[in-house]
């Protein structure tokens, strides 16, 4: 399942089979498909990730997000609308800051290259196996 974050992009965690020397690993993966105006990424290069079709994304749920902060639903999208405007600004205006996602990652952009780092913890909480093999991954 994905999440689609409107303005910013999808955040999803794929299935994806490894061939080792001696085994198969199946490891599960987050993989973040950037989504933003072009205009914002100028001078950028981004890595290109492909959310595969069987992946069900969902809108971003406001409602869910105002339950953990005791915010209003409308209150809840406008702050994170407007977020989104900032950090599309502070890249058009060639500021790099950080956009840091509680429990899941960094979006950062160094050396012109905007991508997504995740958490050991993230990438930890979705193995139940194999869990080296995912962080090589990621």
């Amino acid at each position: 399942q994905g999440v689609l974050v409107p303005g910013l992009g999808t955040f999803a965690v794929v299935h994806e089979q490894i061939n080792g020397t001696e085994d198969v690993y199946v490891v599960r993966r987050p993989v973040f498909q950037l989504d933003m105006d072009m205009s914002c990424l100028q001078e950028l290069v981004f890595p290109t990730v492909m959310t595969p079709g069987d992946v069900k994304i969902m809108p971003l749920d406001y409602w869910w997000l105002s339950q953990t902060n005791s915010l209003p639903p409308d209150v809840v999208r406008g702050c994170v609308e407007e977020t989104i405007l900032l950090y599309s600004f502070q890249l058009r205006d060639r500021q790099r800051p950080a956009f840091a996602f509680e429990n899941v990652g960094i979006l950062s952009c160094q050396d012109n290259v905007l991508c997504m780092k995740f958490h050991c913890s993230c990438i930890v909480e979705l193995q139940s196996q194999d869990t080296w093999v995912a962080l090589l991954l990621t």
